[in-house]
């Protein structure tokens, strides 16, 4: 449980280390293995943002049952 008191990464922190880091030293094999990963972040990033509009989406239709539309 010590884990607990390690204090958690504030959110967005690794995304600006991400985009601040020096590219020079990466050969193009690395390069474009990162490009790879990049995509599929973009995607699972786009999945988790579709999920969450469908859940509010679901629960505003679900707390608007009933109401006359003025």
């Amino acid at each position: 449980m010590i884990d607990d008191l390690e204090p958690r990464p504030i959110r967005g922190d690794a995304l600006r280390d991400l985009v601040r880091e020096d590219l020079d030293g990466h050969s193009v094999t690395d390069l474009s293995e990162r490009v790879e990963i990049l995509k599929a972040e973009i995607q699972r990033t786009e999945a988790a943002a579709k999920a969450k509009l469908q859940k509010k989406s679901d629960a505003d239709a679900l707390f608007s049952f009933g109401k006359t539309q003025t």
